[in-house]
C-alpha cells in the first residue's frame, strides 16, 4: 500500500463508531436494556442500534472507504461523499434512538422521530453504497474479497429497506397499519440481512486481505473461497429473498430460515478453512498481536456456529437467542474490528507521517508505534469478558452479565488510549519519531 492515497475521513469514522461503542457498553453495563428489559423491547432496540449502526456499520464503513480501492486497484468514486454520510448517519441514528426512547417512555417526543431518524440513515448509506458500488463497478471483473464486499453492500440495503419500514409501522402511521405482521416475520430478516450479510459477509471479504497482507501470505484457496461465497450468497437469498416471498404468501418463513442456516455454516466452515491454509502458509513465522487476536475472534465466530446448531437441534435457540447474538456481536465482530484497528490505525499513520520520506531518513517500523505487550492485557480483558457475558447470558445471571460488559468496556477504554498513543506517535523512540520532513499527523483526520 506504500503510496496508496490515504482516505481522509477514515479515522474519523473509527473515532465515531468507538465512541457509540463506548456509550452503549456504559449503557449496558448500567442495566439498560437486555436482560434487564425484554429483548425485542425499546430499550433493548437502543442498545441494537448502537452497535448495529454506531460501532459496526460506522467503522465498517470508514474501513471500505479506505480499503476498496486497494482490494480493487481503483480509486474511490467520490471522496467528497464520505464525511456527507458520516454527518447523515450520525444524526440519523441520534434521531432514530430518540424516538426508541420515546417508544420506551422515557421521554415524550413526537411520533415522526422513528421515520426521521430511518430516512436520514437510508440516505446516509445511500450515500456509502453508491460511492462503494461505483468503485466496484469499474473494476470488474471483480477478485474474491471485492465479491464478499459487494453482496455486503446489497444486503445493506435490505437491511436499510425493512429498518424503513419498521419505523413506519412503529410510529403508528397509516402506512405502517397496512403492514400489522411485518414486525413479527420480518425481524428475522431484518437481523440476517444485517448481522449475516452486511456485517459478517463484509467482514469475512475484508478479512481475507487484511490477514494475507499482515501475515505475508498469498491469497487463499481459490475453490474454499469460492465456496464460501457461493455458500454465503446462497444463504443470504434464501435467507432475505426467500424471506420477502414467505412473508407476502403468510407462510415458509421457518423454512426459508432453515435452509438459511444450513448455506450459511457451509460458508463458514468454507472460510474458516480458508482462514487455516492463509495461517500455515504464512511468511511472517511471528504473527503479531492484531493476527493473534483476529485468530480469537474467529473462534469465537466457530463457537457462534457450533451454539447455534445446537440450540437449533435442542429446540433451545428462542431462550438463548440474546447470548448468540451478543457472542457473535462482541466475541466475533467487535473482536475482529479491535484487533483490525489496532493495526490499521498504527499502518495509516505511519504511511501518512513516514510514507513520504521513507528512503530518505532513518524511519521506524509500523510495529514500532505501539506497545504489544501494554495492549495485550487489554485483549485478554475484552475477550474473557465477552466470553464471560455469553455464559451469564446463558445461566440467566443479569448481575454477572452486567460485571462481565463492566470489564468489556474497560478494555475497550484501553484499548481507545492504545489508538490515541499511536497516532500521537507517543511509543516512538525519540531519535526516530520525528525525522526531517516528517509531520505529527492529526489525531481524527488523515493528510491524503
Amino acid at each position: 500500500m506504500i503510496g496508496t492515497s490515504l482516505c481522509k475521513w477514515a479515522i474519523s469514522y473509527f473515532a465515531v463508531a468507538i465512541v457509540w461503542l463506548l456509550l452503549a457498553e456504559v449503557l449496558v453495563a448500567a442495566g439498560f436494556g437486555f436482560p434487564n428489559h425484554d429483548i425485542g423491547g425499546p430499550d433493548t432496540l437502543v442498545i441494537v442500534h448502537m452497535v448495529s449502526i454506531g460501532w459496526l456499520s460506522t467503522v465498517l464503513c470508514g474501513a471500505l472507504f479506505q480499503f476498496v480501492p486497494v482490494l480493487v486497484a481503483r480509486p474511490l468514486y467520490a471522496e467528497r461523499w464520505i464525511l456527507p454520510a458520516l454527518a447523515l448517519l450520525t444524526l440519523g441514528l441520534t434521531i432514530l434512538l430518540a424516538g426508541f426512547l420515546t417508544l420506551g417512555g422515557h421521554f415524550t417526543g413526537p411520533p415522526w422521530l422513528l421515520p426521521v431518524g430511518a430516512s436520514l440513515l437510508i440516505a446516509g448509506f445511500a450515500l456509502v453504497v453508491a460511492n462503494l458500488g461505483m468503485t466496484l463497478w469499474s473494476a470488474r471483473p471483480l477478485p474474491g474479497p471485492a465479491r464478499f464486499v459487494a453482496a455486503g453492500l446489497a444486503c445493506i440495503c435490505v437491511t436499510a429497506a425493512f429498518g424503513g419500514m419498521f419505523s413506519l409501522v412503529l410510529s403508528g402511521t397509516a402506512v405502517g397499519a397496512q403492514w400489522p405482521d411485518l414486525l413479527v416475520s420480518g425481524v428475522p430478516i431484518h437481523a440476517i440481512a444485517g448481522l449475516g450479510g452486511w456485517l459478517t459477509f463484509t467482514a469475512m471479504g475484508v478479512s481475507y486481505r487484511l490477514l494475507a497482507m499482515f501475515m505475508l501470505t498469498p491469497d487463499g484457496d481459490a475453490r474454499l473461497g469460492r465456496l464460501a461465497w457461493l455458500a454465503g450468497v446462497a444463504a443470504l437469498a434464501v435467507g432475505a429473498v426467500g424471506g420477502v416471498l414467505a412473508l407476502w404468501r403468510a407462510t415458509g418463513v421457518n423454512l426459508a430460515l432453515l435452509l438459511a442456516g444450513v448455506a450459511a455454516l457451509l460458508s463458514l466452515i468454507a472460510y474458516g478453512r480458508d482462514m487455516l491454509g492463509l495461517y500455515r502458509a504464512r511468511k511472517r513465522r511471528a504473527l503479531e498481536l492484531n493476527t493473534r487476536m483476529s485468530l480469537v475472534a474467529l473462534a469465537s465466530l466457530v463457537a457462534v456456529a457450533i451454539l447455534g446448531a445446537a440450540f437449533v437441534a435442542t429446540g433451545s435457540l428462542p431462550s438463548h437467542v440474546g447470548a448468540l447474538a451478543f457472542l457473535g456481536a462482541f466475541g466475533w465482530l467487535t473482536g475482529l474490528v479491535l484487533a483490525n484497528l489496532y493495526k490499521i490505525v498504527p499502518f495509516l499513520t505511519w504511511l501518512e507521517t513516514y510514507g513520504p520520506v521513507m528512503g530518505r531518513v532513518p524511519t521506524p517500523r509500523v510495529q514500532d508505534l505501539v506497545d504489544e505487550r501494554r495492549a495485550l492485557k487489554w485483549f485478554v480483558l475484552f475477550f474473557a469478558g465477552s466470553w464471560a457475558a455469553t455464559l451469564m447470558l446463558l445461566v440467566d445471571a443479569a448481575l454477572g452479565f452486567r460485571v462481565a460488559v463492566a470489564a468489556v468496556t474497560l478494555a475497550t477504554l484501553g484499548l481507545s488510549e492504545e489508538l490515541i498513543r499511536a497516532r500521537r506517535l507517543a511509543d516512538v523512540a525519540e531519535p526516530l519519531r520525528l525525522p526531517t520532513g516528517a509531520v505529527v499527523p492529526q489525531l481524527l483526520v488523515s493528510r491524503n
